[in-house]
């Protein structure tokens, strides 16, 4: 019996400054598209035929979002304050707690056929951690993995540690989508009014903190792009 044919081709779309809604809808769309090309070749039981994977980064205007397994009381503050703020508030169904997206944070959405790439979705989460960690290596800075927490983090097993990127996915018939938050930029004060993925007693950092000045953004997405591209063996169209 023949192989399954796979398909490493990812396209990848820079959607720029997008509401979290749009960029929400959108995910869905390729989603939706994914999982029926799945199905059809189930159902044809083809074994030559591919379906579509695709990568979106993005940044956001501000906005929180709980996962389907986080506390609202992680949100601490009102709607008013939050319209004070000019920032917006979604219960959506990835997994994880409460995290904010907002200018000057890369948001990176997979949204692929997990057959083609991963064994599992541990390993696809480590992967994802593992191109920020390269890129981050590339810049001097240090990071790594906490156990018992997704994303990656300065200073673990010090009274320092430090989130720099969060990561929330959904997965059903092994296709993803959301994905990874990471602050290049970002404005952390908004931070100040969650407790970011749910967690009391640590804190977030960026690129701009760590690093003493402002990143230039395209050239960071350049190298993070290269860099998911080689953890996950894609070639990026």
């Amino acid at each position: 019996m023949n192989e399954k044919a796979i398909n490493r081709k990812v396209n990848f779309e820079d959607l720029g400054l997008i509401a979290y809604k749009d960029a929400w809808e959108y995910q869905e769309k390729l989603f939706n598209e994914i999982t029926r090309a799945k199905k059809e070749i189930s159902e044809k039981e083809s074994r030559q035929a591919v379906t579509p994977n695709y990568l979106l980064f993005c940044e956001h205007n501000h906005v929180y979002t709980l996962g389907k397994s986080g506390s609202a009381d992680n949100l601490l503050i009102n709607h008013l304050q939050l319209q004070a703020k000019k920032a917006e508030f979604f219960h959506i169904d990835r997994g994880g707690d409460i995290t904010y997206h907002g200018p000057g944070q890369i948001v990176g959405y997979p949204i692929l056929n997990l057959e083609y790439f991963v064994t599992g979705v541990r390993d696809y989460i480590f992967k994802l951690e593992e191109a920020v960690i390269q890129l981050l290596a590339d810049y001097g800075i240090a990071s790594e993995r906490l156990e018992g927490a997704t994303g990656v983090w300065l200073d673990t097993g010090t009274p320092r540690v430090r989130k720099i990127c969060a990561i929330g996915v959904r997965t059903s018939r092994w296709v993803s989508m959301h994905g990874f938050a990471f602050n290049v930029n970002t404005d952390l004060e908004y931070f100040n009014f969650i407790n970011p993925c749910g967690f009391t007693d640590k804190t977030v950092t960026s690129m701009e903190k760590e690093l003493g000045a402002k990143q230039e953004m395209e050239k960071v997405k350049t190298a993070l792009k290269a860099k998911i591209a080689g953890v996950f063996g894609m070639e990026i169209v």
